[in-house]
């Protein structure tokens, strides 16, 4: 990435896609929680804060082109999996699927709307309100909102080895 992109994204002068904020961490070998808020770079002991609680006013919020989301719970210390809250923008059938694909599993829940979920592999698979999925994430696949209207979700990815999904490649970002 440009360092006058960089710079621009800084400043708000631009909207940097997903994907170039998930590269922009993984280069600084961060998660990207980290570059919504700012916090204590020193990980406190897991048995110090058991929980952590997140609400979606308190969150960062980053609106792209395709999806809005929050990562939720970022600050949880060690923690082994991204929770995401998205509002899927970019509707199905729109334009051909931007497909994603990292290590380890998805598990997506839809709070409102309706969600299309097309796989690199094959058929789509179309989620209503609380309708749920669970699927490995290495296999190419791209969001779309099948109504008039963006849907909402909430997607918790997990990385191979424990890692987080988003310490390692985007889990949104167009592939």
């Amino acid at each position: 990435m440009a360092l006058s992109t960089l710079s621009k994204i800084e400043l708000g002068q631009v909207a940097a896609s997903y994907e170039k904020l998930l590269n922009l961490a993984r280069a600084l070998d961060i998660d990207i929680s980290d570059l919504f808020e700012a916090r204590d770079r020193e990980v406190a002991p897991l048995t110090t804060s058991p929980v952590v609680r997140s609400t979606l006013d308190a969150v960062p919020r980053y609106d792209g082109e395709e999806y809005d989301y929050q990562v939720l719970a970022g600050n949880f210390p060690r923690r082994r999996m991204t929770p995401v809250h998205a509002r899927i923008v970019v509707r199905a059938g729109q334009a051909a699927p931007k497909f994603v694909r990292h290590p380890g599993q998805e598990f997506v829940m839809v709070l409102t709307g309706s969600v299309q979920i097309a796989f690199e592999t094959g058929p789509s698979l179309e989620l209503g309100p609380t309708d749920s999925a669970y699927f490995d994430s290495s296999v190419g696949h791209a969001y779309g909102s099948v109504g008039r209207e963006p849907a909402t979700v909430v997607i918790v990815m997990t990385g191979l080895d424990g890692k987080p999904a988003s310490s390692d490649h985007p889990p949104l970002a167009p592939g």
